[in-house]
């Protein structure tokens, strides 16, 4: 079993900043990639930030410049640094993890339970 621990959610003032955290625990094998995703209201989950194995990065151009994701590979940790809020980056943010849990067994995709962001104007 793996399971994914996010941190760092909260209420914070349009151009201010917060810090996302993503702990996995359990079997895991190796990591191929790990990445945050947001939903808000009535609109469909959308692909924030990810972040390869080897370090390649890619973010949703409305977030490019503002946010930056990171990894403590050795914790199995991922982070979302978001600055500059704005209030449509309000929404449920969740971790994923692209991993595999034994060397026969092929990457599956887990995720977070999210957590919420909230900007004010």
């Amino acid at each position: 079993q793996v399971q994914l621990v996010e941190s760092g959610g909260g209420l914070v003032q349009a151009g201010g900043s917060l810090r996302l955290s993503c702990a996995a625990s359990g079997t895991i094998f190796s990591i191929n990639a790990m990445g945050w995703y947001r939903q808000a209201p009535a609109k469909q989950r959308e692909l924030v930030a990810r972040i390869s194995s080897g370090g390649s990065t890619n973010y949703a151009d409305s977030v490019k410049g503002r946010f930056t994701i990171s990894t403590d590979g050795a914790k199995n940790t991922v982070y979302l640094q978001m600055n500059s809020l704005k209030p449509e980056d309000t929404a449920v943010y969740y971790c994923n993890f692209d991993l595999r849990t034994t060397w026969y067994r092929q990457a599956v995709d887990y995720w977070g339970r999210g957590t919420q962001v909230t900007v004010s104007s």
